[in-house]
C-alpha cells in the first residue's frame, strides 16, 4: 500500500472554499479538499492557523473556516518551542519579514512535524521562489527533511 502524502494546509486555504473573486483558486481549493476526503493526503494544519482564523470578522465566514478542520478531520499541530525556534531562524535569515512572522511558522510547523507539503495560496511570503529555496536551505542545515511547498493546483490530481 503507497505511503499517503502529509500535507500542511495554511491559512489561505480555509479562505478560498468561501471567495468570489477567484474561481480557478477556489477550484483547485475544493478539489483539494475533496482529495483530502477521498484518503489521498493526510491533512494537517496548527494553532497558528487558528490563531489567523479567529481574526475573521465575519462569523458566519469564521465558523465555515474552522468547520472544514473537524469536517476533514484535519490534525492540529500544537504550538511548539521547536516551532518557534525554526521560524525565527528564518525570520533572522530574511526569507520573511518580522511583520509576518506568522508565515514562518506555517512552513515551521510542517517542517518541524516532517511533514510532506505545505499547501498554500499565500504568494507574497510562502509559495515563492526565494522562500522556497532558501527554507530548504536552512532546514536541511538544521537536520530536517525537505518540504515542498506548493499550491492547490500543483498537488491536486487533475483528471
Amino acid at each position: 500500500m503507497p505511503r499517503i502524502p502529509t500535507i500542511y494546509l495554511e491559512t489561505t486555504i480555509f479562505n478560498f472554499p468561501f471567495v468570489d473573486d477567484a474561481p480557478q483558486y477556489r477550484a483547485d481549493t475544493l478539489k483539494l479538499f475533496e482529495e483530502i476526503k477521498a484518503g489521498k493526503f493526510q491533512p494537517f494544519t496548527s494553532q497558528y492557523v487558528i490563531q489567523e482564523l479567529d481574526n475573521t470578522q465575519d462569523a458566519e465566514r469564521l465558523s465555515k473556516m474552522k468547520a472544514l478542520i473537524t469536517d476533514y478531520k484535519i490534525t492540529v499541530i500544537p504550538e511548539s518551542e521547536d516551532i518557534r525556534a525554526l521560524s525565527n531562524v528564518y525570520v533572522s535569515a530574511g526569507i520573511i519579514p518580522v511583520k509576518f512572522s506568522t508565515d514562518a511558522l506555517h512552513i515551521a510547523a510542517a517542517t518541524v512535524k516532517g511533514l510532506d507539503f505545505v499547501v498554500s495560496l499565500n504568494f507574497k511570503h510562502i509559495v515563492k521562489h526565494k522562500t522556497i529555496f532558501e527554507t530548504e536551505v536552512i532546514n536541511t542545515r538544521e537536520g530536517f527533511k525537505r518540504v515542498f511547498i506548493h499550491t492547490p493546483a500543483e498537488v491536486i490530481n487533475y483528471e
